[in-house]
């Protein structure tokens, strides 16, 4: 017999309090961080895992590599998006990876010198209180709202699933 698991709707954002929560970060490397995974429906380990050569800006797009599944796929970039990453790129410089963070030397820990997964998760959790969300907000709470708001404005479901990498 199958387990059975509490069947719970997501939380989802308006696009207001998206876009509250996107002004109310105080880093530029934040307000990316949350512009992409809002705004291509990445999955946390996917926007830790973008690096400078998965950007096309000529073509607007982005080449998420081995997400979940070891899928690939192409998410389209706006052209607010772009700016701000270009605008981040000019002023960071990263090298590598698109977003860095501090190596971890620990053994067993990853080596990279990606960011972390808890420095997403916080900076997602910081701009929701910042932007006086009351709503239990995660990571993949930006997700959530990303396939929503496309569906509400009237995406079909297959290309959707597409984009989401399902």
């Amino acid at each position: 017999p199958s387990i059975a698991h509490e069947k719970k709707l997501p939380v989802v954002l308006s696009k207001q309090e998206v876009w509250r929560m996107l002004k109310a970060c105080k880093l530029l490397k934040h307000r990316i961080l949350i512009g992409l995974l809002y705004g291509c429906g990445l999955r946390c380990m996917e926007v830790r895992s973008v690096r400078l050569q998965d950007l096309d800006f000529d073509r607007m797009q982005l080449h998420v590599v081995q997400g979940k599944g070891k899928k690939d796929r192409l998410v389209p970039l706006s052209e607010h998006l772009i700016r701000g990453l270009k605008q981040y790129i000019e002023a960071e410089k990263p090298q590598d990876w698109l977003f860095h963070g501090q190596p971890d030397g620990r053994a067993g820990g990853e080596l990279d010198s990606r960011y972390s997964q808890r420095g997403v998760q916080w900076a997602v959790n910081h701009a929701a209180k910042a932007a006086g969300i009351r709503k239990d907000v995660h990571t993949h709470t930006l997700r959530h709202c990303y396939a929503t708001h496309l569906l509400e404005d009237g995406m079909d479901i297959l290309t959707l699933q597409n984009l989401l990498g399902h």
